[in-house]
């Protein structure tokens, strides 16, 4: 059986639409499957839409957190709720196109064990949301010598993959990076980014930046490095600055004034803070992780939704 797991915040209107679509090409192409859904605190009635479609068609299952707890919970949520063979991520909007899912299938068929989604393009999107987008997944993929930039949620992972991932005792978690760190056999199919039908994107400006730093500091040890490259610089420099004031005052010139020296403070200064900010942000995570919370709580679930009516 293939599970579809299809984490929604806010996506009422799409997910009837979603629903319909996925089984008529599921059907037609004769896979046995399942739709998951995970209302990740929608507050616009997601999950009473899935509960009622779920209530039509025991195919279709879904669960709602307490609150919103961000599309990776949603994710792990949907792959410890699968009980398929094989797992498909994507988006509950359809812009990942589901035309594809057979030939997916059939790639797993044929013993891959990852099928990774690879954009051709982004579809439609302002200059600016485009731009934005660009420099995260190039820092993403510089950060984490892996090229991102073509790179989504949007793949099938084999049973035994997506236990591996599961079995990770980490909470902060970047699913997209994951499955190519689990390595196995894997494969790619490419895909045109489709068009939403309803609601626009949740992801601004402001939210990819958060999210690109959340995950990098998740995945690498290179912004930490960094902060030795600073310290190097700096060292440098002021070995270059004391070098030319010896020289001028052998010279019989005296330095003037103090700016260069203000100006030497406040780089050491801002690189100094900039390595505190780093090594904060680091900690915290680790804070985060000993702590050991759940990533995600549930609220309810359809299964028990049917069992109490």
């Amino acid at each position: 059986m293939l599970s579809i797991i299809l984490p929604a915040y806010n996506e009422k209107q799409n997910i009837e639409r979603t629903a319909e679509t996925l089984s008529g090409i599921l059907e037609e192409a004769k896979i046995s499957f399942e739709l998951v859904f995970i209302s990740d605190g929608s507050v616009d009635g997601t999950y009473e839409e899935v509960c009622r479609l779920a209530e039509r068609d025991r195919r279709i299952r879904g669960a709602e957190f307490s609150r919103n707890f961000g599309k990776e919970a949603a994710i792990f949520a949907g792959l410890e709720l699968a009980f398929g063979d094989a797992c498909i991520v994507m988006d509950c909007d359809l812009q990942h196109p589901p035309e594809v899912i057979p030939e997916m299938y059939q790639l797993w068929q044929n013993g891959y064990e990852v099928v990774e989604g690879i954009k051709k393009s982004r579809g439609r999107e302002s200059i600016f949301h485009g731009m934005s987008a660009g420099l995260f997944y190039g820092i993403m993929s510089k950060m984490m010598r892996m090229d991102m930039r073509s790179s989504s949620d949007f793949k099938l992972l084999d049973r035994k993959v997506v236990n591996v991932l599961l079995s990770l005792g980490e909470r902060n978690t970047f699913f997209r990076a994951l499955s190519f760190w689990a390595g196995f056999r894997s494969a790619k199919v490419e895909y045109e980014v489709q068009e939403r039908a309803y609601g626009s994107s949740k992801w601004s400006f402001r939210s990819l930046t958060k999210y690109a730093i959340s995950n990098v500091t998740s995945f690498s040890t290179i912004p930490l490095q960094m902060v030795t490259v600073m310290g190097m610089v700096s060292i440098i420099f002021s070995v270059i600055l004391a070098m030319q004031t010896l020289v001028k005052y052998l010279m019989g010139t005296a330095v003037e004034g103090f700016t260069t020296v203000i100006l030497l403070i406040l780089i050491i200064g801002g690189f100094i803070m900039i390595s505190l900010g780093v090594i904060g942000h680091y900690l915290a995570r680790i804070y985060e992780e000993v702590k050991g919370r759940p990533r995600y709580i549930i609220r309810r679930r359809t299964e028990d939704e049917s069992r109490t009516t």
